[in-house]
């Protein structure tokens, strides 16, 4: 599937990631969809929320859990 129709079809929640331009290359948001929509996605990363337009976006899958902390 192309990933900005599953990205909106995606229930906010779930955890992702969002590979998508910036200046000089590409970067990636990993984290829980916060929201999707005709404007962008919004990504809550460790370390903050991450908006990306979706004519930026150039991959995106969803990914299982993050592994449980070392105590």
């Amino acid at each position: 599937m192309e990933p900005v129709p599953m990205l909106l079809a995606l229930a906010p929640g779930t955890r992702v990631v969002v590979r998508y331009r910036i200046e000089g290359g590409f970067t990636d948001a990993l984290g829980e969809l916060v929201r999707a929509g005709p404007a962008g996605c919004v990504v809550r990363t460790r370390r903050g929320e991450v908006s990306v337009p979706l004519e930026q976006v150039v991959a995106a899958r969803q990914v299982p859990p993050a592994p449980a902390r070392r105590p």
